[in-house]
């Protein structure tokens, strides 16, 4: 009997051999017998999740798309061909909607981003022979992934295939498909790492990366005569990068407006400190001082990628491809831009805002894991927009 062979109860036992395989076991059969694990994760996707649309998600469901992640996760870092065409074509066993799409989605993104990382890119192009008729079919989003990574490392375009399929996704309104196709200059550290560099949990830390802002008293009167402007919608995009990776608190974003022009100058923590955020609740109770510092555009769409692409402790990240889009929608969002303006356009507009980073010592800011906190004033000095968000759930 091979591992294709059906028997009551084989397909629990089968499931438990490859969740028990270790990594180096099957890089060993991806390498070697790269068509056995093919046939491997076909059968526990027909035998385990079935063949229909309506089959109930539950926890065996979920058992199966981690185990049909390893090994196609084993084949995507396979440089061969044959190996890439076989991980691709394995996310496929996993349809929309049947073992949960956040379940499946993170399958798909994490093969996308392992197979552009080790396949040769004339080696993917192969997967693009055909082009979609649908953006709802797992084959199509794992190529729409695809080709999303490969936007960010600088390759894919300038191929036929490539490029026709890009196009194609673009006609259908894939969500990734309104992205560059390059690498924008504002998105230089997306996915780098500075050794050093980590998260900014202290006042030091802040104070050493990027300038601080003194105090003002006119930026006191100011803060006081903000009012606020309520937006659930745009408040969610802003906070989409933290909501879609599992940040364990729900941050918070907040918008106001002033009845005259805001001194670039007072645009400070006296400032901030007079509008009403939960993240500031508190403050002065606790040693240590609330602080300002300036920073740019390009810092703040890196801190939402890295949010969306990381993950939270309690969550997990999204692929690279899907992080950018998250982080250029909450970028536009706390800009109040429509969603139609082109990305260089909004690259110029980002740079006649003002952007700060702010730091407190409140029950909100805990130090330890990841704080974030944003503020932005739009070039007529009249709108504020606020992004705070930390990843440790103490209360």
């Amino acid at each position: 009997m091979n591992d294709n062979d059906v028997t009551p109860g084989d397909a629990a036992s089968r499931r438990t051999r490859w969740e028990r395989s270790s990594p180096a076991e099957l890089k060993q059969l991806a390498e070697s017998r790269p068509q056995e694990l093919y046939e491997a994760a076909e059968q526990l996707g027909r035998t385990a999740l079935g063949a229909g649309p309506e089959e109930p998600e539950g926890p065996e469901g979920l058992s199966v798309a981690r185990t049909v992640r390893r090994i196609a996760d084993a084949l995507a870092e396979t440089r061969s061909r044959e190996c890439a065409r076989f991980a691709v074509d394995i996310v496929g066993l996993l349809p929309l909607g049947t073992v949960g799409r956040e379940e499946g989605d993170r399958v798909r993104r994490s093969v996308a981003e392992k197979l552009v990382k080790a396949q040769q890119p004339r080696d993917l192009e192969a997967l693009f022979g055909e082009l979609p008729e649908r953006v709802d079919d797992p084959a199509v989003e794992v190529r729409a992934c695809i080709l999303g990574e490969l936007a960010l490392i600088g390759a894919g375009r300038g191929r036929p295939a490539l490029d026709a399929y890009a196009e194609r996704l673009r006609e259908l309104g894939h969500p990734l498909a309104r992205l560059p196709r390059t690498r924008l200059d504002v998105e230089y550290r997306f996915g780098v790492r500075v050794r050093g560099l980590g998260s900014v949990k202290t006042p030091d830390q802040l104070r050493s990366r990027f300038p601080e802002i003194p105090p003002t008293g006119s930026g006191t009167a100011a803060g006081r005569t903000a009012v606020e402007s309520p937006d659930a919608g745009r408040a969610a995009t802003v906070a989409e990068p933290f909501t879609v990776s599992g940040w364990s608190r729900e941050p918070e974003a907040r918008f106001f407006t002033l009845p005259g022009t805001l001194e670039p100058d007072d645009f400070n923590i006296a400032f901030i400190k007079e509008l009403p955020l939960d993240c500031l609740a508190g403050e002065g109770t606790r040693r240590g001082g609330a602080l300002t510092c300036h920073t740019t555009a390009d810092d703040v769409i890196n801190e939402l990628f890295a949010a969306a692409h990381t993950g939270g402790v309690n969550g997990q990240g999204q692929g690279a491809a899907y992080a950018r889009l998250h982080a250029w929608n909450s970028l536009y969002a706390l800009m109040g831009l429509p969603g139609d303006i082109p990305f260089p356009e909004a690259v110029r507009l980002a740079a006649d805002h003002r952007w700060v980073r702010f730091m407190a010592f409140t029950d909100w800011f805990h130090h330890d894991t990841a704080d974030v906190a944003f503020a932005v004033l739009d070039p007529s000095g009249t709108r504020i927009a606020v992004l705070a968000a930390t990843d440790t759930d103490a209360y």
